[in-house]
């Protein structure tokens, strides 16, 4: 997975979470839980989807890798088979 790719599919797991949000206007390099307003439960279910899209399991302790939509991007890109 390279991290076009892998941007693309957080997005549109950020859309199934918060479908409310215009994806187009989500920031590269802010977190999501303030750019998008996600609370724990939500950051919670996209790593839940992620690892189920794309099988690529997060422990907590990487979290704070994950916590931007370019974290998502490199970390599915270093880490997807």
């Amino acid at each position: 997975m390279n991290p076009t790719s892998a941007r693309e599919t957080v997005l549109e797991l950020i859309g199934e979470i918060a479908p409310e949000v215009d994806m187009g206007s989500v920031p590269d390099d802010e977190d999501l839980r303030d750019a998008v307003d996600l609370d724990s439960l939500d950051f919670l279910t996209l790593v839940e989807r992620v690892h189920e899209v794309t099988g690529v399991d997060v422990p907590e302790n990487d979290y704070d890798q994950v916590r931007t939509l370019n974290g998502w991007a490199a970390y599915l890109a270093a880490h997807a088979s």
